[in-house]
Parts: C-alpha cells; sequence; structure tokens
C-alpha cells in the first residue's frame, strides 16, 4: 500500500477527524468533526474540494452558529516579566 506524502516535508499523510480552525473574510471559525488528511511529522492538513465547499457554506452561515468557546489566552511575552 502507497502512503501519500505530504507536499511540505514528505511525511506521511493519513485519513482524520479533526476540529480545524478555518479562514473565512477575515474571521476565523473552529468546525469540530472535519474529514480531513493530515501529515504525520508536520500537521498540514489538507482537505478533500466536497469537504472545502461544505467549510465555505458553514463559514458563510456562521450567524447560525449556536455554539461559543471562550480560552485563556496568553501573551508570548508574559515569559519575560516573570
Amino acid at each position: 500500500m502507497k502512503h501519500e506524502k505530504c507536499e511540505y516535508c514528505d511525511g506521511v499523510v493519513e485519513q482524520a477527524v479533526r476540529r480545524v480552525p478555518f479562514r473565512y473574510k477575515k474571521e476565523t471559525i473552529y468546525v469540530d468533526n472535519v474529514p480531513v488528511r493530515v501529515c504525520r511529522r508536520c500537521g498540514e492538513i489538507y482537505y478533500e474540494a466536497e469537504v472545502y465547499k461544505k467549510l465555505e457554506k458553514i463559514a458563510a452561515n456562521r450567524t447560525q452558529i449556536k455554539s461559543k468557546v471562550t480560552f485563556p489566552l496568553a501573551d508570548y511575552r508574559m515569559a519575560d516579566t516573570q
């Protein structure tokens, strides 16, 4: 069985289901349970065309998204002050 290779690092690319950030019109949304192909070595994510089109559709209708997630956000420079 021949494995697909990552176009960036030559690592092995495998099927997965992930939460992915998706940028659309200067906004980023996160979408859960997205079927992707991901490089085991560098983590680069690849989408099938049909999946990408569905992500665009979700993002275009982002006002209908019901879930919101908040998380702590640190600044890297914070480490220099402690």
